[in-house]
């Protein structure tokens, strides 16, 4: 069976969840690098980064997991030569090189708000 995954505070403005989870696997839409507090994007990319990094996490937990059980991740960036504070809260977020995501970047349009976006797949152990 199919769930939809929102978290209060990172909702699209579509008819979109953040996420969906069905068995074990979990999808997300866009992770937008918004405020979940005042659902604001700030305009500096290292406070865009550690939101969408933050808004990860609140998600994948949402749906009943943890960072250890992301398997992919798909950053999007306006600048792709601009992931220094990228990197710094993968880094954050994944510490040991020996269990780690499989990541990969791509663009976004240049005349996008988001410096940076992502997209996650994780497998969660544990079924619903």
């Amino acid at each position: 069976m199919r769930k939809s995954i929102s978290v209060k505070g990172l909702s699209h403005r579509h008819p979109v969840p953040n996420a969906c989870r069905i068995g074990n696997m979990v999808f997300s839409g866009a992770v937008h690098g918004v405020s979940p507090t005042n659902h604001e994007l700030p305009t500096e990319m290292a406070d865009q980064s550690a939101n969408v990094f933050a808004n990860m996490l609140a998600i994948i937990e949402a749906a009943g997991g943890s960072v250890e059980d992301i398997v992919k991740v798909e950053i999007y960036l306006r600048d792709s030569s601009n992931r220094n504070a990228v990197n710094e809260e993968w880094l954050r977020m994944f510490p040991d090189p020996e269990s780690r995501p499989a990541r990969h970047v791509r663009p976004l349009p240049a005349d996008s708000p988001s410096l940076v976006q992502c997209e996650f797949i994780a497998v969660i152990e544990d079924v619903l």
